[in-house]
């Protein structure tokens, strides 16, 4: 591909957050090109971008990355949840593998989706900056992994000063292309899209310890752009407001909200799992529960980035996506329901 503006390549692109990524870096007059990397072919088709077919964990990258200004690393592997050993060659491995290849290629600036997740735990509402420690939680392998993940990217950044080094750390993230994929990741066949409803769903546990943060992806995408044409630094915490709880869940629902302890959820939890009925695991419900409040003042003051949809917004999107049966023609969005049992279950899961 040719043009003035600059190159940028996107690992997992064709996901969740990748293609958001890609459509904003293709509406920017400063981007030139792109190439979207994905470990699977895809017919979906963005504007100024060349998608390429290759996995972090074991192709030649650097061919890739030659002549690239900006290396934007997305790719992330949530799944199997029974085999962490998989995820981990992938997440870690792979991670490490882009990190060489962009410094092998001197690309000048890096961009890393780090998550909420890799934050030590906190038990009370004190906003955290981006200074609070990344120690992650050790009861999930995702929280693990992205930890692992920062510690890597301390030691990269400090042996190579002359690489721009931005790690972007969002809270949970959704947009109605996304919301069958993220159905498979972490409801499995247990949440059909059918009963994602108001009118179906006439009570909500409550759960006093549970806090969550999200934002819309197109908000989120928005911020990754700014961290790669921006001569910025560092880590920036990424979420919209308001922080919302099982209260303000129920509202969203039109739920009555039950007190319910959490040590209960937890086992019904542990034993679907168990019994592979649901992939998200009982540890990463524990890493939730305890997951700081993050303040996002340093975005929204360097990078000049404020959200267009509240956190509300961005889960009626989600359950707006579930109920019309949303998606993109890639191979993690596609609206393909058969898949749930699959990826519950571990048949034709593909690491």
């Amino acid at each position: 591909m040719t043009g003035s503006g600059k190159r940028i390549v996107v690992t997992g692109a064709t996901g969740n957050v990748g293609t958001a990524v890609v459509r904003a870096l293709g509406s920017d007059p400063e981007v030139g090109s792109i190439v979207g990397l994905a470990r699977r072919p895809s017919r979906w088709e963005s504007p100024k971008t060349e998608f390429v077919t290759a996995d972090v964990t074991r192709d030649d990258l650097r061919a890739v990355f030659d002549g690239a200004d900006v290396v934007i690393h997305l790719a992330w592997l949530f799944q199997p949840t029974h085999r962490p050993e998989v995820t981990w060659r992938s997440n870690v491995l792979g991670s490490i593998r882009v990190f060489e290849a962009a410094q092998a290629m001197r690309v000048p600036a890096l961009v890393y989706s780090s998550s909420i997740g890799a934050y030590s735990p906190r038990d009370d509402d004190h906003p955290v900056t981006e200074e609070w420690p990344t120690h992650g939680s050790p009861k999930a392998a995702y929280t693990r992994e992205k930890a692992y993940v920062e510690r890597v990217l301390e030691a990269f950044d400090r042996s190579h000063p002359r690489m721009r080094v931005v790690r972007v750390r969002p809270g949970f993230l959704f947009q109605k292309a996304a919301a069958p994929e993220q159905r498979r990741l972490f409801g499995g066949p247990l949440v059909p899209e059918r009963l994602v409803r108001p009118s179906l769903i006439p009570v909500l546990p409550d759960i006093p310890q549970l806090r969550i943060q999200t934002a819309h992806t197109e908000d989120v995408a928005d911020a990754y752009r700014r961290c790669a044409l921006q001569e910025v630094k560092g880590a920036f915490n990424i979420a919209a407001d308001p922080v919302l709880d099982t209260r303000s869940l129920a509202r969203i629902f039109g739920a009555k909200p039950v007190k319910v302890p959490a040590v209960f959820v937890r086992r019904a939890l542990a034993a679907a799992w168990a019994l592979h009925l649901i992939p998200a695991t009982p540890g990463l419900f524990d890493a939730v529960l305890h997951l700081p409040v993050m303040d996002c003042t340093r975005a929204r003051e360097e990078l000049g980035w404020t959200p267009r949809y509240s956190s509300e917004d961005a889960i009626e999107a989600f359950l707006k996506g579930l109920r019309e049966g949303e998606g993109l023609p890639t191979e993690p969005l596609k609206p393909d329901v058969g898949r749930a049992h699959e990826l519950a279950t571990g048949v034709g899961e593909r690491p």
